[in-house]
């Protein structure tokens, strides 16, 4: 148990009149995490708060969850002023970030794209949906949200160079119809970067908030694998983002993927479904599939969230190939890959926002 554990969990309550997580207000101080206590103490705007009441009472709801067996405390206190008017910052800050790209009259829907592990095709998945969607005549976003491990400029064939600016703000390159942002722009070959939570945080807002993004149809984020710091911060930042979970038929992916999935719900974000990667390998001589990975890992996931198995996409030599080339799959929709991904793209534009799902049949 350690203080970030504490403060992942804290993430999940809200303050009832603001609607956003008492983290990303700064109110969460004074973190304990030992053999013994799990606790924090949270500073209210005034002492007398009408709604202390309620966010004690959440805050030790979650933290009762993670605590496992030890003694949970959780402490109330006032702000300074000078706290008050940080928060007030804050919130104006954000607020204005996000209705630049979100706020009333934007038609631009957001959607997650996450792992629980890496591995398995997250990026190549996010990729070439996003050059689906721009085939089909949308207008495509496309943020590479993983600082750590960034490979989108790879896939899309993009050089790895700083975006032009104009008026303080970046010019996203643009590949295959896809408006592309990505820390691969900014790091020489092989450089490594070593950031913390904060760090990450203002990087994310930036892709959001300092690019000429115009205003897309879709707007795709590749997210790290895993449940860690950007993954909170866009779901603070971009509550309405649906999340797509993509995994393998691997028993071990599959248990990593649910981790993605209940985050998401304890965030407030719609979980649209589960897409397969390598899912199955088509023989090229007689045309028969094979489960190479194992079958029905997805769709359990699926079953378990009370949502859905969009999709499988088969395992294809040429895509990754055409990864490496930065020539995605996806361009060629006549391939059982690229026919894969139209469907994909194809459901998600429909008004029912969502494609229509692919039940395992010998699951059920």
């Amino acid at each position: 148990m350690t203080q970030e554990d504490v403060r992942r969990a804290l993430t999940a309550v809200k303050d009832p009149e603001l609607q956003r997580s008492i983290v990303e207000l700064g109110m969460v101080r004074d973190i304990v995490a030992d053999a013994e206590r799990v606790g924090a103490t949270i500073v209210l705007t005034t002492a007398g708060c009408p709604l202390r009441n309620q966010i004690r009472a959440d805050a030790e709801q979650a933290l009762a969850a993670i605590a496992d067996g030890r003694t949970v405390e959780v402490r109330l206190d006032a702000m300074s002023a000078e706290e008050r008017d940080a928060m007030a910052t804050r919130l104006r800050d954000r607020h204005e970030l996000t209705q630049s790209l979100f706020g009333p009259g934007s038609k631009t829907r957001t959607i997650a794209i996450a792992s629980g592990k890496g591995g398995v095709g997250k990026s190549t998945v996010t990729t070439n949906l996003a050059v689906a969607l721009a085939g089909q005549g949308h207008a495509v976003a496309l943020i590479d949200a993983d600082v750590y491990g960034p490979t989108i400029p790879l896939m899309m064939g993009l050089a790895a160079v700083p975006p032009e600016m104009h008026e303080g703000k970046l010019i996203p390159p643009e590949a295959h119809g896809v408006k592309v942002i990505s820390m691969g722009f900014f790091l020489p070959d092989n450089e490594p970067v070593i950031w913390r939570g904060p760090m990450l945080g203002r990087a994310i807002e930036q892709f959001l908030g300092d690019v000429l993004w115009g205003s897309p149809d879709f707007l795709l984020i590749d997210l790290p694998p895993g449940t860690g710091d950007i993954a909170l911060t866009i779901a603070q930042m971009i509550p309405g983002a649906d999340m797509i979970i993509v995994t393998t038929p691997q028993e071990a992916a599959a248990k990593t993927a649910i981790k993605a999935a209940k985050m998401a719900r304890m965030t407030k974000q719609r979980v649209l479904g589960v897409i397969e990667n390598m899912a199955y390998y088509i023989c090229p001589d007689c045309g028969s599939r094979h489960y190479i990975f194992g079958r029905g890992g997805a769709y359990e996931i699926a079953r378990l969230m009370d949502s859905r198995l969009l999709g499988r996409i088969p395992l294809d030599e040429a895509t990754r190939r055409g990864g490496d080339a930065g020539a995605p799959a996806a361009l060629d929709p006549s391939t059982p890959v690229g026919a894969a991904f139209a469907d994909l793209a194809g459901g998600l534009a429909t008004p029912g926002g969502e494609p229509a799902g692919q039940p395992d049949t010998e699951q059920e």
